[in-house]
């Protein structure tokens, strides 16, 4: 527990609602290492938690009210219980709107509270703060309720507030991770069982992660389409999603399937092999072929899925060109955002000034540049 952070929103709380608040939540980030765009295809998704986290530090209440602060946006929000709406004035607080509301949708009975909410996740880079606050929120909600849910169905109930409240279709990969994350291990998934397996990260080796500092709109991008085509491409091969599907088929198929959605079922289909490629080489220690994959990878999301974008073009092409940096790419939904990066730790001194020179160079831009370690997925406790 950061001391100095919780007392700072403990500060916040007494200012803004009186008292003390009686427990504290976190619930971290994440980075995909590789599996891009799988995920809502019933897929395979490679993600590990990072050390920066969403926190909330709250109390019961007695009666139905929810009342909210946001030290990030010095905003507040409230709604009841027994009306839930969006807040178009407040539009961070629909994450918590959405996971009350999809809390309740299955059955448990939700008492207010009142919470001061502090992030350590970039909004708007692809590293799923909307994900960390959502598992935060339903956390707390459950605490102020006296409720438990296995971490599992909290992340579906958040994935749900997400999908049908804000209205973004995301598949289950962030929430999931945000939940069920486990220090110096990645968590392969698959989206469809929902089994899942902790993999160690690569010995001597460190993840990077580099924000272009190019902002995504995610609910109002081209994502929801690209997931759309993924939907069509299905449709056309004759299977409920593209997990069902192969290299093969999709060759055969290549008559009566043109254009944008072949190349995205190119992508998803190919993806997913690289995770189970991927997967194996991290369980061997095999940092090169993990790295290998990483930059086919971006190769695929830049060509067929067309998700990249200039500038995450270059940071990837500038990390590759640095000693002690096996594989890079664009990582998230992509237009804008993040990549990440496999990069020896004797190299990463040398490797983020290096990174962060070059992008000015080329852009103009000032990326961000966090060195990353996996860390525990979301917890609560009591102040």
């Amino acid at each position: 527990m950061d001391t100095i952070r919780v007392g700072r929103m403990r500060a916040a709380f007494r200012r803004r609602f009186g008292g003390e608040p009686e427990s504290w939540v976190r619930a971290p980030g994440r980075v995909n290492l590789i599996g891009e765009h799988t995920d809502y295809n019933d897929g395979f998704v490679l993600p590990m938690t990072i050390d920066r986290d969403i926190s909330i530090a709250f109390c019961p209440r007695d009666d139905r009210l929810v009342r909210l602060w946001s030290l990030d946006f010095r905003q507040a929000s409230a709604f009841l219980l027994d009306a839930i709406t969006p807040d178009p004035s407040a539009r961070w607080s629909n994450y918590i709107r959405g996971v009350a509301w999809a809390l309740a949708q299955r059955g448990i009975a939700l008492r207010g509270m009142d919470a001061v909410l502090q992030g350590e996740v970039p909004v708007g880079a692809g590293l799923s703060s909307s994900a960390a606050l959502e598992v935060a929120a339903g956390l707390a909600l459950l605490k102020s309720s006296h409720e438990t849910l296995q971490s599992p169905e909290l992340a579906i109930a958040c994935q749900r507030a997400e999908n049908e409240f804000v209205g973004n279709r995301c598949g289950i990969m962030d929430q999931f991770i945000s939940a069920l994350g486990r220090a110096g291990h990645a968590l392969f998934l698959d989206c469809r069982s929902l089994q899942y397996q902790h993999v160690p990260l690569p010995i001597g080796h460190c993840i990077v992660v580099a924000n272009s500092r190019v902002r995504r709109a995610l609910v109002d991008s081209a994502y929801n389409e690209r997931r759309a085509q993924c939907e069509e491409a299905a449709r056309v091969l004759g299977v409920k999603a593209l997990r069902d599907t192969d290299e093969e088929m999709l060759q055969k198929a290549s008559l009566g399937l043109v254009g944008a959605p072949y190349r995205r079922a190119r992508h998803v289909i190919t993806e997913n092999t690289r995770v189970l490629r991927a997967v194996a080489a991290m369980r061997r220690g095999d940092a090169e072929t993990l790295g290998a994959l990483m930059d086919t990878s971006h190769a695929s999301l830049r060509d067929d899925y067309e998700v990249s974008c200039r500038e995450l073009d270059i940071l990837v092409e500038i990390a590759r060109r640095q000693p002690g940096c096996p594989g890079a790419r664009m990582t998230g939904a992509g237009f804008g955002g993040c990549t990440v990066n496999l990069v020896e730790v004797d190299a990463v001194d040398a490797f983020v000034p290096a990174l962060r020179e070059g992008y000015l160079a080329a852009t103009g831009l000032h990326a961000e540049v966090y060195v990353c370690d996996a860390a525990d997925g979301a917890s609560v406790r009591n102040l």
